[in-house]
């Protein structure tokens, strides 16, 4: 049950008549109802209030739920006396920013108290406009288009707009009546004139008057309003930790994604094998691979890297692992378009190669499967191909989104492409690795025009580098693990 749910559950019971119990010796609804006929009667002969004829009689067919025996239904029109305001034409610079408080439905807290508002009107406008009618500090108004039955108490003396009501029961020497409707108001606005429910629909004069109310007994109503003021910090209570049940659940999901990807980056989410050899041993098969294509030509030999130290290391791994830094293990480098800005449009003319830029990267759940715009022939051959299988990395704008392109496609220089040595290594075990460093990436982007990170400072990070059995089976467990956490959501 969501708050508002229970809270709606607590103001049913007590228009129901079954929050407090009844006491005879409290009388009954109906000689209240007959003492405020009377008083309406008098200020209507008194030239105080004008004879409301909108309202209707209440016949069975109307009454939406049985009250007790000593209640009494009651149209609203004929329990209060309102009023409704007016907005001085906004072109008109003489009616605004006087000294006088002027409410719009913005300026009106929930269920609560009305200290001050956004704007006001000038005495001119009061005068002209308003007929010198002043709302005074303690009344109970309410809004009947938008946001219907939203109530507040002003704390000032204000007028108000014509989306508003001031209302004022008509037997209230207490201000139990008031109270009362306060609580009641935002739930009973919501049922009309007849059994079908108004939500979200604007009331006029007309149904404003024929609203239904449940009258209780004054000495009744006092004790349904003491019972609700007790039980509603209850309510708020309940709130306050059903909002944290409600982001833990939002949250618990993608934390649990966060959590097994940190535990098979750091060598704890399956067992080390001693048969399946050691980083050290497939580092230096890399490096055997790298020499190769070097002298065929088909890589360029890098600048040697600097050393591992122990302040870039992040956190602890398996012995039979090792720290690397990506440049070291496979190729990386930037997206490109070398002679025009990428996105010029002739580049995508009738285009039919996918072009993959980093929304796409970010909504690909780790695989590339789908692509938002395509080169043509010229926008690929100033571009620069990756095959599938590529890893992508995102570097501006959103920072550290990574996935697999399913395809082989282009993308701008905002997107990374990594290739990692093959047989030797798993590009699915870097990409996953690579979803773990979104918020060390994110810390170390520079802000220029946009959020960017320089390639120069990724091909440096410090990586994880498992035995290559061990890469695959971290790979399988993932991929037994992670669509869980997806259903989760």
């Amino acid at each position: 049950m969501t708050p508002q749910e229970l809270k709606n559950s607590v103001l049913q019971l007590a228009i129901q008549g079954r929050l407090v119990e009844q006491r005879p010796e409290e009388g009954t609804a109906g000689e209240l109802f007959a003492q405020i006929q009377e008083e309406k009667q008098r200020l209507v002969q008194e030239g105080k209030i004008k004879a409301n004829k909108k309202i209707e009689p209440i016949s069975d067919d109307t009454i939406p739920f049985d009250i007790p025996d000593s209640w009494v239904w009651i149209r609203f029109g004929n329990l209060v006396n309102y009023s409704m305001g007016k907005t001085p034409p906004r072109a008109e610079s003489e009616w605004w920013g006087g000294d006088i408080p002027w409410v719009s439905i913005a300026d009106m807290p929930e269920s609560g108290h009305l200290h001050e508002t956004k704007e006001s009107v000038t005495p001119t406008a009061f005068d002209k406009k308003f007929g010198n009618k002043i709302s005074p500090a303690g009344t109970l108004l309410m809004s009947f288009k938008l946001t219907v039955g939203r109530v507040s108490i002003l704390d000032v003396d204000a007028v108000h707009n014509e989306a508003i009501i001031s209302i004022h029961p008509l037997v209230d020497d207490t201000g139990t009546e008031k109270m009362y409707l306060f609580y009641i108001l935002p739930f009973i606005s919501q049922f009309g004139e007849s059994k079908n429910a108004i939500k979200g629909k604007t009331l006029n004069d007309a149904s404003i008057s024929n609203l239904l109310i449940p009258l209780p007994p004054l000495s009744e109503q006092k004790r349904i309003v003491a019972k609700i003021e007790e039980l509603l910090p209850l309510v708020d209570r309940y709130e306050a930790a059903w909002t944290r049940l409600e982001d833990f659940n939002r949250r618990f999901p993608e934390d649990m994604k966060k959590s097994i990807l940190q535990h098979a980056i750091q060598g704890k989410l399956v067992e080390q094998r001693p048969e399946e050899g050691t980083a050290q041993e497939l580092y230096e098969q890399i490096q055997a691979e790298k020499r190769r294509l070097i002298k065929e030509g088909k890589i360029k030999k890098e600048k040697p890297l600097p050393e591992i130290t122990e302040d870039e290391i992040p956190f602890e791994i398996p012995e039979s692992w090792m720290w690397v830094r990506l440049q070291q293990i496979g190729e990386l480098s930037r997206g490109r378009s070398q002679k025009r800005p990428r996105n010029d449009p002739a580049l995508f003319t009738n285009g039919t190669f996918p072009f993959i830029q980093t929304g796409d990267v970010a909504r690909a759940n780790g695989h590339i499967a789908h692509w938002t715009t395509m080169y043509n022939q010229e926008g690929v051959a100033q571009s620069r191909i990756w095959p599938a299988g590529t890893v992508c990395l995102t570097i501006a704008a959103n920072i550290g989104d990574v996935a697999i392109l399913n395809f082989d496609a282009c993308f701008p220089d905002s997107v990374v492409g990594f290739n990692a040595y093959r047989p030797i290594l798993s590009n699915e075990f870097f990409m996953y690795g690579l979803m773990c460093y979104k918020t060390i990436l994110d810390k170390m982007s520079r802000s220029t025009a946009q959020k960017n990170i320089n390639i120069d400072i990724l091909s440096q990070i410090a990586f994880p580098l498992p035995p290559l059995a061990e890469q695959k089976r971290i790979v399988a467990r993932l991929e037994e693990l992670l669509p869980l956490c997806e259903r989760l959501k």
